[in-house]
Protein backbone atom coordinates (compact mmCIF):
# COMPACT_ATOMS: atom_id res chain seq x y z
CA UNK A 1 0.00 0.00 0.00
CA UNK A 2 1.56 3.30 -0.70
CA UNK A 3 2.13 5.80 1.78
CA UNK A 4 -0.83 8.66 1.20
CA UNK A 5 1.19 11.27 2.71
CA UNK A 6 4.14 10.88 0.32
CA UNK A 7 4.00 13.58 -1.90
CA UNK A 8 3.79 13.40 -5.23
CA UNK A 9 6.87 13.38 -7.81
CA UNK A 10 7.48 16.40 -9.65
CA UNK A 11 7.22 17.09 -13.25
CA UNK A 12 10.71 17.21 -14.98
CA UNK A 13 12.10 18.40 -18.36
CA UNK A 14 13.34 14.58 -18.80
CA UNK A 15 9.43 13.44 -18.43
CA UNK A 16 8.16 16.82 -20.79
CA UNK A 17 10.74 15.31 -23.02
CA UNK A 18 9.40 11.68 -23.28
CA UNK A 19 5.94 12.66 -23.89
CA UNK A 20 6.83 15.07 -26.25
CA UNK A 21 9.04 12.19 -27.91
CA UNK A 22 11.98 14.96 -28.10
CA UNK A 23 15.43 15.00 -26.73
CA UNK A 24 15.83 16.52 -23.21
CA UNK A 25 17.96 19.21 -24.82
CA UNK A 26 15.61 20.28 -27.29
CA UNK A 27 12.49 20.21 -24.38
CA UNK A 28 14.95 22.47 -22.20
CA UNK A 29 15.25 24.91 -25.03
CA UNK A 30 11.80 25.04 -25.45
CA UNK A 31 10.90 25.00 -21.54
CA UNK A 32 13.58 28.27 -20.72
CA UNK A 33 12.96 29.98 -23.63
CA UNK A 34 16.26 30.04 -25.16
CA UNK A 35 18.18 28.50 -28.57
CA UNK A 36 15.89 27.80 -31.75
CA UNK A 37 13.45 24.97 -32.55
CA UNK A 38 10.35 24.66 -35.10
CA UNK A 39 7.06 25.64 -34.49
CA UNK A 40 5.77 21.82 -34.37
CA UNK A 41 8.66 21.02 -31.90
CA UNK A 42 7.66 23.63 -29.73
CA UNK A 43 4.19 23.11 -29.83
CA UNK A 44 4.50 19.30 -29.09
CA UNK A 45 6.62 20.47 -26.15
CA UNK A 46 4.67 23.27 -24.76
CA UNK A 47 1.22 20.75 -25.14
CA UNK A 48 3.68 17.89 -23.16
CA UNK A 49 4.38 20.39 -20.76
CA UNK A 50 0.20 21.36 -20.15
CA UNK A 51 -0.75 18.19 -19.92
CA UNK A 52 1.52 17.30 -17.10
CA UNK A 53 1.18 20.10 -15.30
CA UNK A 54 4.91 20.79 -15.57
CA UNK A 55 6.22 23.55 -13.00
CA UNK A 56 9.65 25.12 -14.26
CA UNK A 57 12.42 24.85 -11.65
CA UNK A 58 13.51 28.87 -11.88
CA UNK A 59 16.88 28.40 -10.15
CA UNK A 60 17.63 25.65 -12.73
CA UNK A 61 16.47 27.36 -15.34
CA UNK A 62 18.60 30.33 -14.36
CA UNK A 63 22.00 28.48 -14.09
CA UNK A 64 20.47 27.33 -17.47
CA UNK A 65 20.38 30.77 -19.47
CA UNK A 66 22.08 33.03 -16.96
CA UNK A 67 18.18 34.75 -16.10
CA UNK A 68 15.84 34.46 -13.67
CA UNK A 69 12.86 36.35 -15.48
CA UNK A 70 12.88 38.06 -12.06
CA UNK A 71 12.60 41.58 -10.88
CA UNK A 72 13.61 42.41 -7.07
CA UNK A 73 11.85 45.46 -5.35
CA UNK A 74 13.26 47.33 -1.93
CA UNK A 75 10.98 49.65 -0.89
CA UNK A 76 10.87 51.51 2.44
CA UNK A 77 7.52 50.86 3.53
CA UNK A 78 5.17 48.44 2.20
CA UNK A 79 2.00 49.48 4.85
CA UNK A 80 2.29 53.01 3.03
CA UNK A 81 0.12 53.44 0.52
CA UNK A 82 2.53 55.15 -2.07
CA UNK A 83 4.62 52.61 -1.92
CA UNK A 84 2.00 49.96 -2.15
CA UNK A 85 0.59 51.71 -5.81
CA UNK A 86 4.04 51.93 -6.96
CA UNK A 87 4.50 48.68 -6.60
CA UNK A 88 1.57 48.00 -8.15
CA UNK A 89 2.83 49.84 -11.40
CA UNK A 90 6.32 47.89 -11.53
CA UNK A 91 4.40 44.94 -10.77
CA UNK A 92 2.23 45.90 -14.09
CA UNK A 93 5.06 46.92 -16.20
CA UNK A 94 7.12 43.75 -15.50
CA UNK A 95 4.45 41.14 -15.82
CA UNK A 96 3.37 42.81 -19.27
CA UNK A 97 7.20 41.99 -20.72
CA UNK A 98 7.48 38.38 -19.08
CA UNK A 99 9.09 39.49 -15.75
CA UNK A 100 7.96 38.20 -12.26
CA UNK A 101 9.03 40.68 -9.13
CA UNK A 102 10.41 39.52 -5.72
CA UNK A 103 9.47 42.39 -2.79
CA UNK A 104 11.64 43.31 0.10
CA UNK A 105 10.21 45.99 2.51
CA UNK A 106 13.88 47.99 4.10
CA UNK A 107 11.46 49.53 6.98
CA UNK A 108 13.63 52.57 6.00
CA UNK A 109 16.38 51.13 7.57
CA UNK A 110 19.72 51.03 6.11
CA UNK A 111 21.36 47.90 7.26
CA UNK A 112 17.60 46.14 6.67
CA UNK A 113 18.01 47.56 3.02
CA UNK A 114 21.88 46.09 2.42
CA UNK A 115 20.26 42.26 3.55
CA UNK A 116 17.55 42.56 0.99
CA UNK A 117 20.06 43.62 -1.75
CA UNK A 118 22.13 40.87 -0.91
CA UNK A 119 19.36 38.25 -0.20
CA UNK A 120 17.66 39.26 -4.15
CA UNK A 121 21.18 38.90 -5.47
CA UNK A 122 21.95 35.59 -3.99
CA UNK A 123 18.21 34.40 -5.54
CA UNK A 124 19.68 35.54 -9.07
CA UNK A 125 17.62 38.28 -9.97
CA UNK A 126 18.20 39.74 -13.44
CA UNK A 127 17.92 43.46 -11.93
CA UNK A 128 16.60 45.84 -8.76
CA UNK A 129 14.39 48.66 -8.46
CA UNK A 130 15.14 50.51 -4.84
CA UNK A 131 14.22 53.24 -2.88
CA UNK A 132 17.39 54.13 -0.76
CA UNK A 133 17.07 54.83 2.72
CA UNK A 134 19.38 56.94 2.81
CA UNK A 135 21.82 58.59 0.87
CA UNK A 136 25.37 58.66 2.92
CA UNK A 137 25.56 54.54 2.38
CA UNK A 138 25.21 53.26 -1.43
CA UNK A 139 28.31 50.75 -1.06
CA UNK A 140 25.33 48.16 -1.26
CA UNK A 141 23.86 50.06 -4.50
CA UNK A 142 27.02 50.10 -6.14
CA UNK A 143 27.68 46.16 -5.68
CA UNK A 144 24.80 45.83 -7.58
CA UNK A 145 26.59 47.38 -10.36
CA UNK A 146 29.24 45.30 -9.91
CA UNK A 147 27.33 42.00 -10.36
CA UNK A 148 26.54 42.78 -14.11
CA UNK A 149 23.06 43.70 -12.44
CA UNK A 150 21.00 47.06 -14.33
CA UNK A 151 19.89 49.22 -11.15
CA UNK A 152 17.11 51.80 -10.87
CA UNK A 153 16.47 54.08 -7.74
CA UNK A 154 12.56 54.90 -7.14
CA UNK A 155 11.35 58.16 -6.12
CA UNK A 156 14.91 59.05 -4.02
CA UNK A 157 17.35 60.27 -6.28
CA UNK A 158 21.37 59.44 -5.68
CA UNK A 159 23.51 62.24 -7.50
CA UNK A 160 26.33 60.48 -6.89
CA UNK A 161 24.96 57.06 -8.27
CA UNK A 162 25.06 57.51 -12.32
CA UNK A 163 21.69 54.91 -12.66
CA UNK A 164 18.38 55.20 -13.92
CA UNK A 165 15.85 57.18 -11.79
CA UNK A 166 12.43 58.56 -11.67
CA UNK A 167 11.28 60.95 -8.81
CA UNK A 168 8.84 63.92 -8.90
CA UNK A 169 10.25 67.74 -7.76
CA UNK A 170 9.81 67.41 -4.22
CA UNK A 171 11.42 70.71 -3.52
CA UNK A 172 8.95 72.56 -6.27
CA UNK A 173 5.97 70.48 -4.40
CA UNK A 174 6.97 70.91 -1.37
CA UNK A 175 7.19 75.15 -2.07
CA UNK A 176 3.72 75.21 -3.98
CA UNK A 177 2.14 73.67 -0.87
CA UNK A 178 3.15 75.19 1.67
CA UNK A 179 3.09 78.29 -0.79
CA UNK A 180 -1.04 77.33 -0.09
CA UNK A 181 -0.92 77.89 3.60
CA UNK A 182 0.89 81.16 3.34
CA UNK A 183 -0.99 82.71 0.59
CA UNK A 184 -4.62 81.81 3.04
CA UNK A 185 -2.49 84.00 5.74
CA UNK A 186 -0.76 81.42 8.09
CA UNK A 187 2.21 82.31 9.43
CA UNK A 188 2.34 79.26 12.10
CA UNK A 189 3.00 76.54 9.81
CA UNK A 190 4.29 73.08 10.96
CA UNK A 191 5.77 69.93 8.88
CA UNK A 192 5.22 66.87 10.34
CA UNK A 193 7.74 63.65 9.09
CA UNK A 194 8.71 60.22 9.50
CA UNK A 195 12.77 61.07 9.70
CA UNK A 196 13.72 59.68 12.70
CA UNK A 197 16.37 61.67 15.15
CA UNK A 198 17.43 61.58 18.41
CA UNK A 199 14.78 63.62 20.50
CA UNK A 200 13.18 64.52 16.98
CA UNK A 201 14.81 67.53 17.31
CA UNK A 202 15.06 69.45 13.99
CA UNK A 203 18.91 71.68 13.46
CA UNK A 204 19.73 71.67 10.08
CA UNK A 205 19.10 70.07 6.76
CA UNK A 206 22.51 68.25 7.67
CA UNK A 207 20.88 65.81 9.73
CA UNK A 208 18.61 64.58 6.94
CA UNK A 209 19.83 61.97 4.78
CA UNK A 210 16.71 60.58 2.35
CA UNK A 211 16.55 62.79 -0.52
CA UNK A 212 12.98 63.58 -0.81
CA UNK A 213 12.52 64.39 2.51
CA UNK A 214 15.17 66.95 2.37
CA UNK A 215 14.15 68.48 -0.47
CA UNK A 216 10.77 68.57 0.84
CA UNK A 217 12.12 70.20 3.93
CA UNK A 218 14.12 72.49 2.18
CA UNK A 219 10.82 73.86 -0.08
CA UNK A 220 9.37 73.98 3.18
CA UNK A 221 11.59 76.31 4.99
CA UNK A 222 12.11 78.42 2.07
CA UNK A 223 8.98 79.51 1.58
CA UNK A 224 8.45 80.23 5.12
CA UNK A 225 11.48 82.09 4.76
CA UNK A 226 10.47 84.04 2.03
CA UNK A 227 7.52 85.22 3.74
CA UNK A 228 9.03 86.91 6.73
CA UNK A 229 8.35 84.05 8.97
CA UNK A 230 10.77 83.57 11.99
CA UNK A 231 13.22 80.50 11.99
CA UNK A 232 10.45 78.31 10.77
CA UNK A 233 13.00 75.21 11.14
CA UNK A 234 11.49 75.27 14.85
CA UNK A 235 8.40 73.96 12.86
CA UNK A 236 9.50 70.88 12.04
CA UNK A 237 8.89 68.14 13.55
CA UNK A 238 10.21 64.64 13.12
CA UNK A 239 9.84 60.97 14.13
CA UNK A 240 6.05 60.41 13.25
CA UNK A 241 7.43 56.76 12.24
CA UNK A 242 4.65 54.90 13.60
CA UNK A 243 0.43 56.18 13.86
CA UNK A 244 1.19 55.70 17.75
CA UNK A 245 4.65 58.02 17.29
CA UNK A 246 3.08 60.20 15.32
CA UNK A 247 -0.01 60.79 17.96
CA UNK A 248 2.66 61.25 20.32
CA UNK A 249 4.23 64.35 18.14
CA UNK A 250 0.90 66.08 17.31
CA UNK A 251 -0.48 65.63 20.52
CA UNK A 252 2.36 67.36 22.13
CA UNK A 253 2.22 70.21 19.20
CA UNK A 254 -1.01 70.77 19.36
CA UNK A 255 -1.32 70.98 22.90
CA UNK A 256 1.15 73.88 23.64
CA UNK A 257 -0.15 77.57 23.78
CA UNK A 258 1.83 78.14 20.57
CA UNK A 259 0.13 75.63 18.48
CA UNK A 260 0.03 75.84 14.22
CA UNK A 261 -2.65 76.94 12.67
CA UNK A 262 -1.48 74.75 9.54
CA UNK A 263 -0.03 71.46 9.18
CA UNK A 264 1.87 69.84 6.09
CA UNK A 265 1.90 65.93 6.48
CA UNK A 266 5.04 64.79 4.52
CA UNK A 267 2.37 61.45 3.93
CA UNK A 268 -1.14 59.86 3.58
CA UNK A 269 -0.37 57.98 6.96
CA UNK A 270 0.73 60.75 8.98
CA UNK A 271 -1.53 62.75 7.70
CA UNK A 272 -4.58 60.87 9.08
CA UNK A 273 -3.10 60.51 12.33
CA UNK A 274 -2.90 64.27 12.57
CA UNK A 275 -6.52 64.57 11.52
CA UNK A 276 -7.58 62.18 14.23
CA UNK A 277 -5.62 63.72 16.58
CA UNK A 278 -7.11 67.54 16.16
CA UNK A 279 -10.87 65.73 15.71
CA UNK A 280 -9.83 63.93 19.40
CA UNK A 281 -8.73 67.35 20.95
CA UNK A 282 -12.17 68.71 19.79
CA UNK A 283 -10.71 70.69 17.29
CA UNK A 284 -11.91 71.69 13.57
CA UNK A 285 -10.61 71.18 10.16
CA UNK A 286 -9.86 74.10 9.02
CA UNK A 287 -11.63 76.34 11.22
CA UNK A 288 -8.65 75.54 13.76
CA UNK A 289 -6.00 74.03 11.86
CA UNK A 290 -5.78 74.01 8.19
CA UNK A 291 -4.13 70.68 6.87
CA UNK A 292 -2.63 69.37 3.60
CA UNK A 293 -0.67 65.69 3.16
CA UNK A 294 1.42 64.74 0.15
CA UNK A 295 -0.10 62.00 -1.41
CA UNK A 296 -3.92 62.17 -2.39
CA UNK A 297 -4.63 57.81 -0.32
CA UNK A 298 -8.51 57.33 -0.80
CA UNK A 299 -9.30 58.44 2.95
CA UNK A 300 -8.61 61.88 1.96
CA UNK A 301 -11.66 62.61 -0.46
CA UNK A 302 -13.88 60.89 1.62
CA UNK A 303 -13.41 63.06 4.89
CA UNK A 304 -15.14 65.92 6.19
CA UNK A 305 -13.86 68.52 4.96
CA UNK A 306 -12.08 66.69 1.78
CA UNK A 307 -8.22 66.93 2.66
CA UNK A 308 -6.25 69.35 0.23
CA UNK A 309 -3.17 66.58 -0.77
CA UNK A 310 0.05 67.18 -3.00
CA UNK A 311 -1.31 64.47 -5.76
CA UNK A 312 2.10 62.36 -6.80
CA UNK A 313 1.71 60.17 -10.16
CA UNK A 314 2.58 57.18 -7.92
CA UNK A 315 1.52 54.45 -10.47
CA UNK A 316 3.05 56.14 -13.04
CA UNK A 317 6.41 56.38 -10.93
CA UNK A 318 6.80 53.04 -10.18
CA UNK A 319 5.75 51.72 -14.07
CA UNK A 320 8.35 54.11 -15.45
CA UNK A 321 11.00 52.95 -13.08
CA UNK A 322 10.13 49.70 -14.05
CA UNK A 323 10.28 50.46 -17.87
CA UNK A 324 13.20 51.89 -17.54
CA UNK A 325 14.80 48.70 -16.00
CA UNK A 326 13.46 46.05 -18.85
CA UNK A 327 14.82 48.23 -20.95
CA UNK A 328 18.25 47.42 -19.74
CA UNK A 329 17.40 44.19 -18.93
CA UNK A 330 16.58 43.77 -22.93
CA UNK A 331 20.06 44.90 -23.76
CA UNK A 332 18.92 48.21 -24.27
CA UNK A 333 22.70 50.96 -23.84
CA UNK A 334 21.79 54.34 -23.16
CA UNK A 335 22.88 56.33 -20.80
CA UNK A 336 21.81 57.06 -17.53
CA UNK A 337 18.02 58.39 -17.45
CA UNK A 338 16.22 61.09 -15.17
CA UNK A 339 12.63 61.16 -15.40
CA UNK A 340 10.78 64.03 -13.33
CA UNK A 341 7.34 63.05 -13.28
CA UNK A 342 4.89 66.17 -12.90
CA UNK A 343 2.78 66.68 -9.97
CA UNK A 344 -0.22 68.88 -8.63
CA UNK A 345 -2.27 70.16 -5.46
CA UNK A 346 -5.62 69.33 -5.29
CA UNK A 347 -7.45 72.13 -3.43
CA UNK A 348 -10.48 71.01 -1.56
CA UNK A 349 -11.38 72.13 1.79
CA UNK A 350 -8.92 71.88 4.52
CA UNK A 351 -7.34 74.94 3.96
CA UNK A 352 -8.73 78.13 5.84
CA UNK A 353 -7.67 81.48 6.76
CA UNK A 354 -5.79 81.38 10.86
CA UNK A 355 -8.18 80.52 13.29
CA UNK A 356 -8.41 83.88 15.29
CA UNK A 357 -9.35 81.96 18.38
CA UNK A 358 -7.59 81.14 21.91
CA UNK A 359 -5.26 78.94 21.07
CA UNK A 360 -5.54 76.50 24.27
CA UNK A 361 -7.28 73.20 23.11
CA UNK A 362 -11.34 73.05 23.60
CA UNK A 363 -12.32 70.86 26.20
Amino acid sequence: MKNSTQKPRSVTVNDVAREAKVSKATAARVLGGYGVVSDKVRSDVMTAAKSLDYRPNELARSMTTGKSGIIGVVVGDIENPFFSLAVRGISDAARAAGFNVILANSGEQIEVEKAAVRLLISKRVDGLIVTPSESRDVSHLRDINRSGRPLALLDRALPDLDVDTVTVDDLDVAMRATRVLVDAGHRNIAYVTAVDAQGNEFRDLGQIYTSSVRERIQGFLTVCSDAGIDRPERHVRLGATSPEETRKVVMCMLSTPDRPTAILASDSLIGLEIFKVIRALGLSVPEDISLITFHDADWTSVTTPPITVVDQPVYELGKSVAELLIRRLKGEMRPAERLVLPTSIIERGSVGVPSMKPSATKR
